[in-house]
Parts: structure tokens; sequence; C-alpha cells
């Protein structure tokens, strides 16, 4: 309920006396603000004022209230008109109102009784919601929360260790509640105390350091590239960027080498033997057949194509006649010992 002025006006007959104002207070309290009630009484004195010729002039009773002299029939209630003269009366906007009006129009309903919190009691007050001070109670032990912490939840209010019990979120590593002013982690729709917010491997505390969730669990970034990071097949030590595959295998690229000559393969033409790599010079000068012409390795790499016969090869080019040196790349051809000819130089030779 707003601050309000309470007033008790007193009529009197004129003489040579004047009035003053004898002033009370009482304090009015709720929940969102206090301020205080003005209970007004008028007493009798000796009237010695400026005002003594034009008070006398009007002659019968008056009242005087607001600083002003008013005839007793014309000082009424705001409201119902009924007069005011020697009763208690709340201004509210500058204008009278007997305590039954005030209460009617202005005075909040409490939600738990239902009834008027009329001038004399507390009125507490949350969220547009308004209590006498003994039915601000726990909706579920009926404790008193006055001068207590308390909850709310679905319109209705509850002491901290009830909306604790019922509604308080819990943390996702200890189970245990939050309570009131304690520190919350909290990533996706998951939720920490402080300290339950810690690697599950090495159980130091994550705070504002970086992490790395997988699947339920939280790891620091050393424990997490310790249990799963990618590591070089070769050195074993953890690929932190970059990389080459092969045969479904991580290798660091300064890892990935010629077997034999350890040139890097990173980017290269390569070849393999025995689950190795190994460059192309090195396949051909350790594995490769040779041209039985030009006595180079055959490798085979990057298409190359070539000619056997027996237990002799040639690459495509060198596979020619030895005397006309006419390609014999899908011809028929005639040995003549180590050289291979054309049919028509063989008839040449042996006419």
């Amino acid at each position: 309920m707003a601050d309000v002025d309470v007033m008790r006006t007193q009529t009197v007959e004129v003489k040579k006396t004047r009035k003053v104002k004898k002033t009370t207070t009482k304090r009015r309290e709720s929940s969102d603000q206090t301020g205080e009630v003005m209970i007004t009484e008028m007493e009798q004195t000796d009237y010695t004022t400026q005002n003594q010729n034009a008070i006398e002039d009007k002659g019968g009773e008056y009242t005087k209230a607001m600083s002003k002299d008013w005839h007793s029939g014309h000082f009424c209630c705001w409201q119902c008109d009924e007069s005011l003269t020697g009763q208690r009366y709340v201004l509210r906007d500058e204008h009278p109102y007997c305590i039954k009006c005030y209460e009617n129009v202005f005075a909040n309903v409490c939600e738990e009784c239902n009834k008027t919190i009329g001038i004399d009691s507390k009125d507490l007050s949350y969220k547009d919601k308004h209590w006498h001070e003994a039915c601000f109670l726990c909706n579920k032990c009926r404790i008193s929360l006055v001068d207590k912490q308390f909850g709310s939840k679905a319109d209705k209010i509850y002491c901290g260790n009830c909306y604790d019990a019922q509604f308080a979120s819990r943390c996702d590593g200890c189970g245990e509640i939050f309570r009131a002013g304690t520190k919350k982690m909290e990533y996706k729709t998951r939720q920490w105390h402080e300290k339950c917010f810690c690697c599950c491997v090495c159980k130091t505390a994550i705070g504002t350091k970086s992490f790395i969730p997988r699947e339920q669990e939280i790891y620091c970034a050393g424990c997490y590239e310790e249990k799963y990071a990618t590591r070089c097949i070769k050195c074993k030590k953890i690929i932190t960027s970059g990389g080459v595959t092969y045969k479904n295998e991580p290798w660091h690229r300064e890892c990935f080498t010629c077997t034999h000559c350890q040139v890097s393969l990173a980017g290269q033409r390569f070849t393999s033997r025995d689950e190795k790599p190994y460059c192309a010079e090195c396949f051909g000068e350790l594995f490769a057949k040779r041209c039985t012409a030009c006595v180079k390795p055959i490798t085979g790499i990057g298409g190359t194509r070539f000619i056997s016969f027996e237990d002799r090869h040639w690459h495509n080019d060198c596979f020619i006649c030895a005397i006309c040196k006419t390609s014999l790349v899908g011809r028929g051809f005639i040995t003549d010992e180590q050289d291979v000819i054309c049919p028509e130089c063989a008839k040449q030779k042996l006419m």
C-alpha cells in the first residue's frame, strides 16, 4: 500500500482561542517500501494569531484540516461524502477519504486470506502480490517468511529449504543442489559447482581454462590429447596439425619418408613394397625390372607401359627393331640372339 497521511479532525466553537497541530507518528512497513502514517489531532489553546477577526466573523462551529478552515458540514470524504469532522481520515492525491472508503478503494487484498490489508496492518508485497504480515508463510511448511530468504514458483512462495528441496537445480557432478550465492559453471544443458567442473582424468578444476567434452565426460586439453589425440605411426607423437594418412594410418609430414633414402614423400610420387613406402627412384633401383635395351628400371609409376617376352622386358619406347629402329609395339617380331627385329629386316638379313 502506498504511503498515506492519516489525520483526525476536531470541530470547535469560535472563541478567542487558536488551534495548533499536535502530531504523532506511526511507522508503516511493507516488504517493498516503508512510510510514515501521520495521525493528526487538534487541541485547543489561547488564540492570538492575526486571523482572529476573520474567524470570529464566521460564527458557529468550524473544522481546521489540510491547513485550511472548513464549515463542519463541508469537510467530507471524497468518495462517500460522509462528514470527516472529528474522524480520522486519509489524504491521497490531496483528497481526503474516510478510513472505510480508503481501504475499499485503495487497500490491497491478502493473497493468503483474501481479506483487505487495512491501514493499521503491515502490507508485505512481492511481485505485485500482497500479504498480511501473519499470512506471509511458506506454502509447504507454513513457517513465517518475514525477514527470511524465500523463493517463488508457480505463483507460490516457499522458504529457502522447501524451495531448494523441490525446485533447485542440481550439479551434474555431485548431484547436490545449488545453494543461493553458489557459483555455477554451465555448458550447453549441463551445470556444475565450480569445484565439480574438473577433468575426469586428472581431477584438476577447469575454471576458465579450455576443455574438451567427449560423450558425458569433460577433459582438460592435456588429458584429452594424451588419451584421444591422433599420434604419428612412426614417431608415436601427437599430430597437432596437418599430417598425412597412408593405408589408414596417420603420419607427420616430416615422418612420411622413403624407407630407403629418407626423402620426404609428402606431395611426391611414391610406391610401396611389403607395406613400406619408397620414392620412385629407390623403388626402381631396388625392386623394378630393368629394360633389356636401356638397362634402366621399369617402374610402372605414372602409367608407364612396358613389354615382356620370356624373361626379358622393355620400355614401350625401347621396344624397337635393332636394325631399322621402328617400333615393334603391337607388331610381330623375330628374336636374333639378344636383339629383336621386325619381319622385313629379318627377310633382308636372310637373303
